[in-house]
Parts: C-alpha cells; sequence; structure tokens
C-alpha cells in the first residue's frame, strides 16, 4: 500500500513540476512488461581485462583498448570515431562527470577518464571543448583533474565556482539550512529562500553533451555513488536538505535529473568497475574493495545503477558485517518511473564484449 501511495504522490508532484520555469519532465508511462521483447530493454555492455588494474593501479595501454572496444560496441560500429560521432557532434562541448571526492583510487579513475578524452581527441573533437567537471574543485584538485588536464590541453571546472544560473532550478517545499557557495546564502533570511536548487552555469550555458564516468563504490543511502546521484547532486546547489535522509533523496535525486538542462543532454554513461568497493563511501578502504577490471558502458544510467548495486550486494554477501541492512532503492525505481532507464532485471540485458588481440 505504501508503494503505491508514493507512486501517486510521485506523479502529482511531477504534474505540478511540469508547470514550475526551468523544470522538464518527461511524460509518465507505464514501465514495459517483464516479458517486453529484447529491442525495449536496456542493453548494458561489459568489458573485461584481467590486465586492466595492477595491485588496484589502471594499466592506462589496456584501460584505452578497454574504452574503445566499449564505445565501439555501444555503437555498434568498428570505429571509436564514428562511435563518438553518434553521439557528439563537432560544435558540442563535451563534459565528463567525475565522482572525485572518494580520490583517484576508488572515486572516478583519472586513467578511465583520459582513455576516454584521447579517444574523443582522436577521433578529430577539439580539445578545448572537453570539460572535466565535478562539483568541488577541491575534490578534483586532490584527485589530480588538473595535472590530467594540462596534459591532455582539455579544460577542467567545478560547478560550484562556475557560479548558478537564476533562471535555471529546481523547486522543492523541503527547506534546508543554506551554505557559502548556494545561490541564496546572501538571501537566506528572505521568505521562501531554500526552496530551490539552482543548475550550474557550466551546464546551461557551456556544455551541451555530458557523459557520465562514475566508480562502482557504495553510497550508504543511495546504494552507489552512480550516474543518477553523479547526474542530479553535482550539477545544482542547495542538496545539503535532501542529503541526510533516503526519502527525501529517492524524491529529489530523479526530479533534478530530468531538468532539461541534464538528462536530455546526457550522451552517455559508463561505470568505472575496475574496482568495486563496497563499504566505506568516500573513505578508500580497500579491505573493502574487489577487482573487476571491467568497464561497463550503456546509453541508461538507471540499468547502470542497478547492475551496480547487484555487484555491491554480492560482494557484501561475500563479506558479510553484523546489522547491515539492505539498500533503499526506491530512488531507482523512481527514476525508471520517469522514463530515465530501467531498474528491473528483466529489462536489462548485459553483453560482455570481448577484447580483440
Amino acid at each position: 500500500m505504501r508503494g503505491r501511495l508514493h507512486l501517486v504522490f510521485l506523479r502529482f508532484r511531477c504534474v505540478l513540476l511540469l508547470t514550475l520555469p526551468g523544470v522538464f519532465l518527461p511524460p509518465l508511462t507505464a514501465a514495459p512488461p517483464s516479458d517486453a521483447p529484447a529491442s525495449a530493454r536496456s542493453i548494458v555492455h561489459v568489458v573485461e581485462d584481467p590486465k586492466a588494474t595492477r595491485a588496484f593501479d589502471p594499466e592506462p595501454a589496456v584501460v584505452r583498448r578497454m574504452v574503445d572496444a566499449g564505445l565501439q560496441a555501444l555503437a555498434n560500429t568498428n570505429s571509436s570515431a564514428a562511435a563518438w560521432s553518434l553521439f557528439i557532434k563537432p560544435t558540442d562541448v563535451v563534459g565528463f562527470r567525475v565522482i572525485s571526492s572518494p580520490g583517484a583510487i576508488t572515486g572516478t579513475r583519472p586513467a578511465v577518464v583520459a582513455a576516454l578524452a584521447e579517444s574523443l581527441i582522436a577521433a578529430g573533437h577539439p580539445p578545448r571543448q572537453i570539460v572535466v567537471w565535478d562539483k568541488r574543485a577541491s575534490d578534483l584538485i586532490l584527485a589530480g583533474y588538473p595535472k590530467l588536464a594540462q596534459q591532455l590541453g582539455i579544460r577542467w571546472s567545478a560547478t560550484e565556482e562556475a557560479g548558478w544560473d537564476e533562471e535555471k532550478f529546481y523547486d522543492n517545499a523541503t527547506i534546508g539550512r543554506l551554505l557559502i557557495g548556494d545561490f541564496e546564502f546572501p538571501r537566506r533570511d528572505k521568505p521562501g529562500a531554500g526552496r530551490k536548487s539552482f543548475v550550474s552555469r557550466l551546464l546551461t550555458r557551456d556544455v551541451t553533451k555530458i557523459v557520465l564516468v562514475t566508480p562502482l563504490l557504495n553510497h550508504n543511502l543511495l546504494g552507489v555513488h552512480g550516474q543518477i546521484a553523479g547526474l542530479s547532486l553535482g550539477a545544482v546547489d542547495n542538496t545539503m536538505r535532501f542529503e541526510q535522509e533516503a526519502g527525501r533523496l529517492a524524491e529529489a535525486v530523479p526530479e533534478i535529473c530530468a531538468l532539461d538542462d541534464l538528462f536530455p543532454h546526457l550522451a552517455f554513461g559508463v561505470t568505472d568497475a575496475l574496482v568495486c568497493q563496497y563499504r566505506g563511501e568516500e573513505r578508500t578502504l580497500l579491505h573493502y574493495a574487489v577487482t573487476l577490471n571491467q568497464l561497463r558502458f550503456s546509453t541508461d544510467p538507471v540499468a547502470l545503477d542497478f547492475l551496480s548495486l547487484e555487484e555491491i550486494e554480492k560482494a557484501r554477501k561475500a563479506n558479510p558485517a553484523e546489522g547491515e541492512k539492505p539498500f533503499a532503492t526506491e530512488v531507482y525505481s523512481n527514476a525508471s518511473l520517469l522514463e530515465m532507464g530501467a531498474a528491473e532485471k528483466s529489462r536489462i540485458e548485459v553483453r560482455p564484449i570481448p577484447l580483440r588481440p
């Protein structure tokens, strides 16, 4: 009964949000049946090479081969340049969204981003039209992304430092404590201040295509530091009001993703599954990590997150901890309701991609 009530409530919220400026939500329809034909399923391409890491460190040459194989499988072509052209126009500014706060070992690994950027540059895309971004500059710096950007001639940027767009926002009745850096912080005492989360100008005025590159790393409230969370929480300000409680995140994260400067600009997603850390969140705790040596590619961010959750739960069951509770997965079913992807195993097809010798 609770699930039905929440579904009705979410649909009602979506109708209200459609009337607000700066908000776009796709039409809601019933999810396909579990026996949907293969053409209706979400496809996740998995590239694996046991030589991809050595003692948790990526091997750049191997990772580059894996990236090209994944891109070609994603686009069903034998050319990485042709694959990129399917998703990216020559005039696009491509933003690689990374999760840098956990650091270079368990966050998005710079070697994976470097391989993607090198492949895109080799396809003829201008380096200055490539941006690596996250929310905070300090996280990007500590993870080594400015150095990477300098080496490749690309840019790096933090959404906080780029500033917030006054005309593009997500409105929610939950009012949180505004922090320094939030758009409305100087006007925090005014009535209604704190209801809105404003989109970064980096995404409303600069980046035109987004490629999500997220780690296989646990998140205590969302299950995984993944695609849906990465697309939403790094793109807007005033998110602390949601980040303390799973129920609020389950509603806000998919709705923020649906903003017209976010989800409609998503090209595809990559899960950096070279290593799976299944406990510890942003702390590097490699005794809670398993090496998978995989990269996963899909145009469905929800399916990528669903498979990441499965992998984390599998590792936890193999290495149990007393009192550990199952993840709340409502955020992904809500994202599926908003037609962002598949949150059911029967709707996801996993395709292993063999590497050429």
